[in-house]
């Protein structure tokens, strides 16, 4: 992957700010993972109060990576999750991302020397 001007660009510069945040990659890998996910599934896997669920739910949603679908079970009011093609997309291009970091991480043997030291400054 290169910049605009044709230089390496590091996997990081790469993240969707909206994908990465810890909840919300959970929220589109678990749907990802069970097709259609139960709102109190995600929020005890996840360990999250329902409002902050919801709160992640709408950014995931506004971006067009999930649909959320209202409904019964029997009498009890149930929110389900599943993942659009655009959240597909958006959480394959992430895990890809992450790959890279991690190549980059592992076939680094010794941490390399800092390029800028106090002295530097």
């Amino acid at each position: 992957m290169t910049a605009e001007d044709g230089t390496p660009d590091h996997p990081a510069n790469g993240l969707d700010e909206v994908v990465h945040q810890r909840v919300r990659l959970g929220i589109l890998t678990i749907a990802h993972e069970a097709r259609r996910a139960e709102f109190g599934y995600l929020r005890t896997q996840l360990d999250l109060t329902a409002g902050n669920l919801s709160k992640h739910l709408s950014v995931l949603e506004a971006a067009g990576l999930i649909e959320v679908e209202k409904g019964y079970a029997g009498k009890r009011g149930r929110t389900w999750v599943t993942l659009t093609a655009t959240g597909g997309t958006a959480l394959a291009e992430e895990i890809a991302r992450l790959k890279l970091l991690i190549a980059r991480v592992e076939t680094t043997d010794t941490p390399a020397e800092p390029t800028d030291t106090p002295e530097d400054r």
